[in-house]
């Protein structure tokens, strides 16, 4: 069967993208695990299929390269609104879309793609003595801050070690992300994937999550107009929220998109 793929990447978080509307692709992990192989098959992060959904534009369906599904991508949720754009199914530049973990809004200005990422309860961040947090923007990630130049950290040996033996989620792991303050309202954050099992070029949720964790351990000064800017390997990503006595609401990551290329492939 000849299946097409459209090809994004979100700050070199890339994704193939796949239109199942009106074609039903069992879920097959070896399948997916050899389509996101780099040397074998066509070479990405991950795969995002868009479905429909009776209450919303679409569902999106996610699986990390190692062709296992997987919880909310927020780079790819970013990539899937511009391929939902590409395709059609959205008019006026905003959606609302199911993800694993929910409904989300989303909406395209100025060349820069934005989603709306869940709600985070207080009392759902765990803070271990100012060294370590852990949180779930979607997707489970462990933070922590790093105060020597974060470009020579070995991020696929420590956070390999992290992933595998973290307290909070043992049998799914955890996403791992360095952070370094730069200077004000600038993060610079590295991260180890679980599923894909080494660095990405940028995450979203995991992005997302640093700039929480900053603001749960005073490490950033907040107020109601912020906008961080974060640096990744990959590009630049801007996150906004609002801080409540609760948690934090109105969670919008922001940041470009780039189409790569559209084929097709036996399979």
């Amino acid at each position: 069967m000849k299946l097409n793929f459209f090809k994004y990447h979100g700050t070199g978080n890339d994704f193939i993208m796949l239109d199942l509307r009106k074609k039903n692709i069992v879920e097959n992990t070896s399948l997916f695990r050899k389509l996101c192989d780099r040397n074998f098959g066509i070479g990405a992060d991950g795969i995002i299929s868009i479905q429909n959904d009776e209450i919303s534009d679409f569902y999106m369906k996610y699986y990390n390269s190692d062709g296992k599904k997987s919880s909310m991508c927020g780079n790819g949720g970013r990539c899937v609104i511009s391929f939902s754009k590409e395709l059609g199914i959205i008019k006026d530049k905003k959606t609302y879309f199911r993800a694993e973990d929910g409904y989300h809004y989303g909406f395209i200005k100025d060349n820069l793609v934005s989603v709306k990422l869940i709600n985070l309860k207080k009392t759902e961040i765990i803070i271990h003595l100012k060294q370590h947090i852990f949180l779930n923007t979607g997707s489970p990630h462990y933070v922590l801050f790093v105060k020597d130049d974060i470009q020579k950290i070995d991020v696929y040996r420590e956070g390999r070690r992290i992933r595998l033996n973290n307290p909070y989620i043992v049998n799914e792991g955890v996403n791992v992300n360095f952070v370094k303050i730069l200077e004000k309202n600038i993060l610079f954050v590295r991260t180890y994937e679980r599923g894909v099992e080494k660095e990405t070029l940028s995450c979203g949720t995991g992005v997302t999550a640093a700039v929480i964790a900053a603001y749960e351990t005073n490490r950033l000064p907040y107020n109601d107009e912020n906008k961080v800017k974060v640096k990744t390997s990959g590009g630049n990503l801007f996150v906004s929220l609002k801080k409540t006595e609760k948690g934090y609401e109105d969670i919008y990551l922001n940041g470009p998109t780039e189409f790569v290329f559209k084929g097709s492939i036996l399979i």
